[in-house]
């Protein structure tokens, strides 16, 4: 089965509708006003189905210029044009608006339809003719054909319905691999089943039951039911039209411009990067730096506020890079096309691509670079300055797919070829550009290096410090970062080159000396760092040093900040310790005391130590051993 979208484009009047009923049989025409009063006021649907499985869905827009908002809404999914054009009234405004908004739209394909051709004379009909190849010269129907039909008596209908066909075989479908997006442009509710939304499936596919999110509400929801054009379906794919019944959900909840899309995978936006190109024929003067403007996409119309890049205005005919900043979060992926129109009067000026959802704040210099990679780069192109900008936060795949328009196993391929380019680097289920972990590197090598110079007696520097110096990162983030570089070693709370080891001169090896044989003739009565340098002649801060460095070597053992014993007799420590549980379950401190032949103004530092390692048990006011 293959879907295609036609959507109906012209002015108001020119039998768009009884067109549309004549290839289908249905009446797109649906609200009791819109029969009363002979003309479309919003979408109207139908679909034409072929013998070899093709199906068109079709959209009928209303034509007149106050509700060009609602044509708008329908022209997103569209794949071909249907342009009417009355015989007797020939080309009309709307006629050449529709035909902007499809030219920005990137509508590649469509037909020229004369309508009403049994109202006028051939001769007529030529001069119509004529007029119309010069008025879709230079833009996509250029060399569309152009075919004389009569809603009314039935000719050239069957004409028409064969080419239809014969152009649909030529779309390129849509992207079943990529995200389902479905923007809604009808909401009701039907009884016994609830809410139903309607809109064209413009990319991915969806089954029944499976989990939905409606942007940019945030509502998560379930898929009652599919259907396509009265058909049931247990899976609806990108091409359709499709009728989704919304569990638990109502009507009121939702609104035409919401979108439909998997949970967790496209981000709302309030800020755009976008390339904007003004129509060549519009009759807006200039279009100035700050304005307010009407932005469509999809099924939605926001407020924005524009700010032109290196411009403070755009003219009739010219192009430029912007942003948008709206007031109501928007639900976009870069590469999506929209439209802009005036303020006020309503008047459509030009439009373009959305080319980054997420922006981040650039140099000045900086903008347009990245916005011409965005706009014309390769998708790895596109993927990896991306994940550039997230810098040393990284991004995830999920994300990456969310926020450009592309086929996931697409963008699976391209993170593969840059992963093995070597341009970005994997961790813990994030992406970074190796140029920005490559200077997080070289910036933690040279604030280690400084720190050995300055401190060669100590053996690194504390991970707090250096985390202190990229402003406070997620520590979590800052340890898997720094695990990565290689010439470093993390040891518990402290950082050192690789190669780094303390180089004692020989007056403070003597010191080491010195320190040892103090500590091993104190026993289990040892000096204060602040006593034994006051003893040995040394500076308190050099002894603490020292002592640090002996620990690491496990010469000494540090039983708090103030007391370290000899290696040798924290084991005849232990040793005793041992022997004296062989007796006894429980030690008091003045047998603990004892045991040591100390005072109790150590015995309670070496039993808070031993409580800490978890060798003894403090029950009460006696002691048990834990390890035997």
């Amino acid at each position: 089965m293959r879907y295609v979208i036609l959507g109906t484009a012209g002015h108001i009047d020119h039998g768009k509708s009884s067109l549309v009923k004549a290839l289908t049989g249905t009446d797109p025409d649906r609200l009791k006003e819109e029969k009363e009063r002979g003309i479309t006021i919003d979408l109207g649907f139908a679909d034409l189905a072929y013998s070899d499985g093709l199906k068109v869905g079709i959209v009928d827009v209303p034509g007149h210029e106050r509700l060009i908002r609602n044509m708008l809404a329908g022209a997103g999914g569209i794949d071909i044009v249907l342009m009417v054009i009355a015989a007797d009234e020939g080309i009309m405004p709307q006629s050449r608006e529709h035909l902007d908004i499809c030219d920005i739209l990137k509508v590649k394909r469509g037909l020229i339809v004369i309508n009403k051709s049994d109202l006028v004379e051939q001769d007529w009909l030529a001069l119509v003719a004529d007029d119309i190849r010069k008025f879709v010269k230079d833009t996509f129907l250029e060399n569309s054909e152009i075919i004389a039909v009569s809603s009314r008596t039935g000719q050239n209908i069957e004409l028409l319905k064969e080419k239809i066909h014969d152009l649909a075989l030529n779309v390129e479908p849509k992207s079943v691999n990529g995200i389902f997006r479905l923007p809604v442009d009808r909401i009701f509710t039907l009884k016994g089943f609830g809410t139903v939304v309607t809109g064209t499936a413009i990319s991915g596919s969806i089954s029944l039951d499976s989990p939905l999110e409606i942007l940019p509400r945030k509502i998560i929801t379930k898929v009652r039911g599919l259907q396509s054009h009265g058909e049931a379906l247990k899976t609806a794919y990108a091409g359709q039209r499709v009728a989704v019944n919304l569990q638990g959900v109502s009507k009121e909840d939702i609104q035409r411009g919401d979108v439909l899309t998997i949970p967790d995978t496209i981000k709302t936006t309030r800020v755009i990067d976008a390339e904007i190109s003004m129509l060549t024929d519009t009759l807006v003067d200039v279009l100035k730096n700050r304005s307010l403007v009407h932005f469509h996409t999809g099924t939605s119309e926001l407020i924005a506020r524009i700010l032109l890049y290196d411009k403070d205005e755009l003219k009739p005919g010219e192009k430029a890079y912007c942003q948008f900043r709206f007031k109501e979060p928007v639900a976009v992926m870069s590469g999506d096309r929209y439209i802009v129109r005036r303020f006020s009067p309503l008047l459509t000026i030009g439009g373009g691509a959305v080319l980054d959802p997420s922006p981040v704040l650039r140099k000045r210099d900086e903008r347009a670079q990245g916005l011409r990679v965005f706009e014309s780069g390769t998708l790895k192109e596109k993927i990896a300055l991306k994940i550039f900008q997230y810098g040393l936060a990284g991004v995830g795949r999920t994300d990456l797919e969310g926020w450009i328009k592309a086929e996931l196993p697409e963008i699976k391929k391209a993170l593969s070829a840059i992963l093995t380019e070597k341009k970005i680097i994997e961790h813990e289920d994030k992406f970074l550009h190796a140029e920005v972990f490559d200077a997080f590197a070289k910036k933690v090598i040279s604030a280690v290096t400084v720190f050995h110079r300055d401190n060669p007696l100590k053996s690194g520097m504390l991970k707090e410090s250096l985390r202190a110096l990229f402003r406070g990162m997620d520590q979590k983030l800052f340890e898997g970062l720094v695990s990565l570089i290689g010439q470093v070693v993390v040891e518990k709370e402290i950082i050192r080159l690789r190669t780094f080891m303390i180089t004692l001169s020989d007056d403070k090896k003597a010191g080491k000396d010195k320190i040892l044989k103090v500590l091993e003739q104190s026993e289990f009565q040892p000096p204060t760092k602040d006593e034994l340098a006051q003893q040995i002649s040394m500076k308190k801060e050099e002894v603490g040093e020292l002592m640090k460095i002996m620990a690491t070597e496990k010469t000494l053992v540090r039983i708090n900040d103030s007391i370290y014993i000899p290696a040798a007799n924290h084991a005849m420590m232990i040793e005793r310790l041992r022997a004296f549980f062989t007796k006894k379950n429980e030690m008091t401190v003045g047998e603990f005391r004892d045991m040591l032949g100390t005072s109790r103004k150590y015995a309670l530092p070496f039993l808070e130590y031993l409580d800490s390692n978890k060798i003894t048990l403090r029950v009460g006011e006696v002691r048990k051993l834990l390890k035997k």
